[in-house]
């Protein structure tokens, strides 16, 4: 019984590490230059990778976009060499943006809605890491309005309120059988909420050259009213019973500083390095209603680092009507060794991007990206035990209209 508990203890704070998984999928421009946005100036994107960057903006605009995440993951037990696969589902990742001043105006609004966090992963049935997940299903959204003024002719400012909100429902066998040999499961529930704030600065000494530093600030999520429910034989329930927990997660923060370059008219150079503070993802408690001598409140080591990431893009105007860009970025995982876990088996990894820009008329553009990620990840962890080598492949083509106005 005790192995039994401690699969409990462990999975359970599985659910706030799923939400900080980051999703950098804001813009397709940007996502088509690498991800690169904190020192280059686009589109209404910039609410989020630089608000300060807005004032700049020389019309008002509203953009939509979507980007389907399409994954497939694979892991092999080390011990017995057993493949197993997921067979996910595609998420839809979105966003959302408006810019509104007066012609001319040094002051601009902006309110925009994004999918910061998000992630979609269902492994096979009866696969050997069953009773740390079966089934992970992450969405999150960030609603921000935005203020944002031209101080000169080369500096900008912007700030933008930031409200989260969140759902997520994880799911996992448990190691305990009925009289038909099925194991018990669990399933978890709940809905989040925190607050922040996205800041920005961004500089322009000449028409080539650019220079942004964005900061984005920890997000602390909180979800006080889940719901857990224990599938157990009979004689386990009153040792599992069904009910309410609360938990919370500091999401960290980001500090990225971004430049751009025109060698010419038509080429522009672009280069983003971010800091995120994943350190703050030190431990995780989990908060149970009802508690049992086999159903405790936990404490969890995560043991994040803090980390960085690099980026590389670029857009050539091949026509008036037409935009190329490619880009490449490099990201280091916060997941130490022995810490490694099913739900999002993270690993440092290259991300390669290329994107399309067509204008259809003086008014509407449509931009495309496509990017690609691998990761592999041979690991130990340190409470499951579980020991294997995870490989995960993602690809990401993505859309977004444009109006301006």
């Amino acid at each position: 019984m005790k192995k039994v508990f401690a699969l409990i203890t462990i999975c359970a704070p599985l659910l706030l590490k799923a939400q900080g998984f980051q999703v950098n999928l804001q813009g397709q421009k940007q996502q088509g230059m690498g991800g690169t946005g904190t020192g280059i100036v686009t589109d209404g994107a910039s609410l989020f990778f630089n608000p300060g960057g807005v004032s700049f903006l020389k019309q008002n605009s509203v953009s939509v976009g979507v980007t389907p995440v399409i994954s497939h993951a694979k892991y092999v037990d080390a011990s017995s060499s057993t493949v197993s696969e997921t067979n996910s589902p595609v998420s839809y990742p979105f966003t959302a943006y408006m810019v509104l001043g007066k012609k001319d105006s040094k002051l601009k609004y902006g309110l925009a809605a994004y999918t910061p966090f998000g992630s979609t992963i269902d492994w096979e049935d009866g696969w050997t890491g069953r009773f740390a997940l079966t089934r992970l299903q992450l969405a999150t959204v960030y609603i921000q309005p935005t203020v944002s003024y031209k101080i000169t002719d080369q500096l900008g400012i912007g700030a933008g309120f930031v409200y989260g909100i969140g759902k997520v429902n994880l799911q996992r066998d448990m190691p305990l059988v009925d009289e038909q040999g099925n194991y018990g499961h669990a399933t978890l529930d709940g809905k989040a909420h925190g607050y922040g704030f996205n800041a920005g600065l961004y500089f322009q000494p000449s028409s080539k050259f650019s220079v942004g530093l964005n900061y984005r600030s920890e997000v602390k999520m909180k979800a006080d009213d889940g719901d857990a429910t224990f599938e157990v034989p009979a004689s386990m329930e009153t040792a599992f019973p069904s009910g309410k927990f609360s938990t919370s997660l500091p999401l960290p923060k980001v500090i990225s500083l971004g430049f751009s370059y025109n060698p010419n008219k038509k080429l522009v150079l672009a280069f983003d390095a971010t800091m995120v503070g994943w350190k703050s993802f030190d431990t995780l408690t989990f908060d149970y209603e009802q508690n049992t001598p086999y159903l405790a409140d936990t404490k969890s080591a995560r043991k994040y680092e803090n980390t960085f990431s690099y980026r590389v893009g670029a857009q050539y105007t091949v026509s008036e009507k037409v935009a190329a860009r490619a880009g490449i970025k490099y990201l280091m995982t916060p997941v130490q060794d022995g810490y490694v876990t099913p739900d999002v088996p993270d690993a440092s990894h290259l991300n390669y991007s290329l994107g399309l820009g067509y204008k259809l008329n003086s008014r509407l553009t449509a931009d495309m990206s496509f990017t690609i990620q691998s990761m592999k990840r041979t690991d130990t962890n340190v409470e499951t035990q579980m020991s294997g080598s995870y490989k995960t492949n993602i690809y990401m083509p993505g859309i977004s209209l444009n109006y301006n106005f």
